[in-house]
């Protein structure tokens, strides 16, 4: 275990003789409940902890919606399910875990993060409930001196605290299973997509207004590919789609497959196959780059230095947008030169030759 230990030699209880004198085989448990963007920039820190120390189990709590985004993965021992608070921290507790690191920063988290009873409950200071925590870690600007980072390297920073050496940053990594591809390659042929047809996988949902690019401009991506690149269309339009799925389907359905909502799994599996990624800042973004897809995004009030595809090709289309850097990796959108619906096409399909030339 010494070379494992941080290579000052420093002592038990400082922050970063944590993770270092962990006993073999220690469960430690990382905290991020949702989204599924979120949950899938996870996955660096947990190849990076796996990399240094593999004989350390690494359990996720994540809501059971969200869970598929460890499927297979080799880093990740177990996936905890987090359901009601009463059961779900009377399971942690019996885990006994020596450590907690809550990722995800609200009250709900915080809680359990507490309710676990572990040693050490590792969160940021200045985050809701920080009571909840024995070990605090600085906020973004403070630990590395910048203002703005990825979402990734703020995630780090609390495995960077409590003892994991710093180095290059894995990619994230998401792994399609079998049986969501043949569930996939069923649905696409439904939809006139043949085995080995190149597609492109669409994505003209977003949390909120202000993040979506119209329907129309999607579809007229969409022609431009088929007609020029020989490059279907999928659209994902997820159960969250709901009061704009009418707007989209009527937009898209003519020159692209429009599927019913797909599990978690199934999506997966379709970016997993596509040629390229078009969308809005959103989770399945996230998706392209943890499969290797080249990736087109389009960002309206929040920062793409934050939030881009880590480690894949990407293009980031804004609205020029100025920000105000807040706490962690969140930013506020103070003044936008253009709104999102002003970005032309142009912009996207110029954006998408660049990257299929690849």
């Amino acid at each position: 275990m010494a070379s494992l230990a941080a290579s000052a030699s420093p002592r038990n209880d400082e922050p970063r003789s944590i993770l270092g004198n962990l006993p073999q085989g220690s469960k430690v448990l990382i905290v991020r409940l949702r989204s599924l963007g979120d949950l899938v920039l996870e996955t660096p820190a947990l190849a990076a902890i796996h990399a240094w120390r593999p004989d350390l189990q690494l359990h996720v709590l994540a809501e059971p919606r969200f869970a598929a985004v460890f499927e297979g993965n080799p880093c990740v021992s177990e996936v905890m399910l987090s359901t009601g608070f009463s059961g779900t921290s009377r399971v942690l507790r019996k885990e006994r875990y020596q450590a907690v690191f809550n990722q995800h920063g609200g009250p709900r988290s915080a809680l359990l993060t507490l309710m676990s009873g572990s040693r050490h409950r590792v969160g940021w200071k200045g985050f809701q409930f920080s009571f909840a925590y024995n070990v605090r870690v600085p906020d973004a600007k403070e630990f590395y001196g910048k203002p703005v980072v990825h979402a990734v390297e703020h995630r780090m920073s609390q495995f960077y605290w409590t003892g994991l050496p710093r180095g290059p940053i894995p990619n994230a990594r998401v792994f399609p299973q079998p049986d969501a591809i043949e569930s996939v390659s069923d649905i696409l042929a439904r939809g006139g997509i043949g085995r080995g047809a190149r597609y492109a996988v669409l994505q003209p949902g977003g949390r909120l207004p202000g993040m979506r690019w119209p329907p129309e401009k999607f579809a007229e991506i969409a022609r431009w590919l088929r007609a020029e690149c020989g490059i279907a269309s999928v659209v994902n339009l997820s159960s969250a789609d709901a009061e704009i799925g009418f707007g989209i389907r009527n937009a898209l359905q003519e020159c692209a497959v429009v599927p019913d909502p797909l599990s978690v799994r199934e999506l997966i599996a379709l970016i997993a196959g596509s040629r390229l990624f078009v969308g809005n800042d959103s989770g399945p973004a996230h998706l392209a780059a943890a499969t290797g897809r080249p990736a087109v995004v389009i960002y309206g009030p929040t920062n793409p230095v934050q939030w881009h595809p880590w480690q894949t090709e990407y293009r980031a289309i804004h609205t020029d947008a100025i920000f105000d850097p807040k706490r962690g990796d969140k930013s506020l959108a103070v003044r936008e030169s253009r709104s999102i619906n002003s970005i032309e096409t142009d912009e996207v399909r110029s954006a998408c030759m660049e990257l299929l030339r690849f």
